[in-house]
């Protein structure tokens, strides 16, 4: 998966030829040179779409053999999740350096009117006393997470 993702990434293809292929499916026309990794970043083209353009095709399925359908089929999910995965990696690691962060056990949330009325119910009533507490409350949502860290001025 890694190698093909890197020629993937190494591989570019021009306007000309890019153009036959995205354009009858209905995706926006390139004015530069592209690299495959990018075109397979729109949801309108699979790898079956983009394999076409490239020359070391067949050289990348004779390398890989059976294993061909099952790393494509692989790659190409990796690909298109990738930018969500990277955002939810980076919210999990921004919780965990947060889950430290004390909370005053003296706040009253009732008076945090930018919180939801069930958060602020449920932290006056729980009255967790770190972030990283409240942040696994039934009912605190990321939004109230962001008022909370904006409350305590991070």
């Amino acid at each position: 998966m890694k190698e093909l993702i890197g020629q993937l990434q190494a591989e570019g293809v021009s306007p000309e030829t890019a153009n036959e292929v995205l354009v009858p499916r209905g995706t926006s026309p390139v004015k530069q040179r592209v690299r495959l990794y990018d075109l397979l970043l729109r949801p309108q083209l699979s790898y079956a779409d983009i394999e076409m353009l490239s020359p070391a095709t067949e050289e990348r399925k004779s390398t890989m053999g059976d294993l061909y359908p099952e790393v494509v089929e692989q790659v190409e999910i990796g690909v298109k999740y990738d930018g969500y995965l990277e955002k939810e990696r980076e919210m999990v690691e921004r919780l965990a350096r947060l889950e430290d962060v004390p909370l005053d056990l003296g706040t009253e949330y009732a008076r945090l009117t930018s919180l939801s009325i069930e958060a602020r119910q449920k932290l006056d009533k729980i009255k967790p006393s770190t972030l990283g507490q409240a942040s696994r409350i039934s009912g605190v949502s990321p939004a109230d997470m962001s008022v909370l860290m904006v409350y305590l001025g991070r």
